[in-house]
């Protein structure tokens, strides 16, 4: 099967409607689908429902999509670095379901095994607990988290071949993996494709059974956060 596609729309042709459930990969501005992220924005879905770690910062990453009010719900970790993304929380514009990071990879991890919840300590105690199943092993107590089963999942790679086999570089191979797994459709954007054999099977992170369509880009690579030492 044909997984290459000439461009970020062409990947989504037939994959995208209103309402739909995204799962999305990257940190931050580390390793996020930009191109396909574009490609959402130019397409003008709406009513979105996103689960990423966060959603970038105002001009990049999925704050494009929050900018363009296409974005309903965001299920994420952390929303400091995104301005638009706290106002549209704090004026009731956006919902909002916070987790805890770890809890959000398991639960993309989860949702792509095919397990539909698992038990955590994580958040006992707190408002992330509430109205959840409460239940102890061993003396402690655990809450249930459901595992995510996305509509279609975004993700970037550093090389990928020519069936999917991808592998991220350093600190890219943070929510990619996971959210790669847990959609029913998996579109992975990349810098380079390599022929099929090429890579090394030990230094493969994510199989390509998972994914389905494959693109090839330039990317802008922004840093978030950038911190040098005075001369």
């Amino acid at each position: 099967m044909q997984k290459i596609y000439p461009n970020a729309a062409a990947a989504l042709d037939g994959l995208l409607e209103d309402g739909m459930f995204i799962a999305a990969g990257g940190f931050g501005l580390c390793g996020i689908p930009e191109l396909l992220l574009d490609a959402i924005k130019e397409a003008g879905t709406e009513n979105l429902t996103f689960a990423s770690n966060n959603a970038g910062v105002d001009d990049f990453g999925i704050g494009i999509l929050l900018q363009t009010r296409q974005v309903k719900k965001m299920i994420s970790s952390y929303v400091g670095e995104n301005a638009e993304f706290m106002r549209q929380y704090l004026s009731g514009e956006l919902e909002l379901e916070f987790n805890p990071q770890g809890t959000l990879a398991e639960r993309m991890r989860a949702g792509g095994c095919g397990i539909p919840g698992f038990y955590t300590k994580t958040g006992v105690g707190t408002v992330i607990a509430e109205g959840k199943d409460h239940k102890d092993f061993n003396g402690e107590t655990y809450i249930m988290e459901e595992g995510i089963f996305a509509d279609l999942s975004i993700v970037k790679a550093w090389k990928a071949d020519e069936t999917g086999n991808a592998i991220f570089r350093k600190t890219a191979r943070n929510f990619n993996p996971p959210a790669a797994m847990c959609g029913k459709v998996c579109v992975l954007e990349v810098e380079e494709i390599v022929p099929t054999g090429s890579l090394n099977p030990d230094h493969i992170h994510l199989p390509g059974i998972y994914v389905h369509r494959i693109v090839q880009g330039e990317h802008e690579k922004r840093i978030e956060q950038r911190t040098v030492r005075e001369g």
